[in-house]
């Protein structure tokens, strides 16, 4: 068993209370999972109004399809107009 964890962090710019945050947060969380069949969470920076910390996990018998899935939810989260991608990192884990 592959297992991929995919940690993103987010400028939300545009928010201007916790409200416009989770409201941008949560239509991402809902996006990466019906596009891409990954578990999402917020898992830092839940009471930071113009920044997220999101964990996306992917899990696979393959690491390559696993790595490769992960980077797709990269490019989608980059393509965001309602948030800004700062960083990311990739861990990939062999169980």
């Amino acid at each position: 068993m592959v297992v991929g964890i995919l940690d993103i962090k987010l400028a939300i710019r545009e928010a201007r209370s916790l409200k416009d945050k989770r409201r941008i947060v949560s239509s991402l969380k809902d996006r990466l999972r019906n596009s891409f069949n990954v578990s999402v969470a917020e898992v830092e920076g839940q009471d930071l109004i113009q920044s997220a910390e999101i964990a996306v996990v992917q899990v696979s018998g393959d690491a390559r399809y696993v790595r490769g899935a992960l980077e797709q939810v990269v490019q989608a989260v980059r393509r965001l107009r309602d948030a800004q991608l700062t960083d990311y990192s990739i861990e990939i884990l062999h169980q």
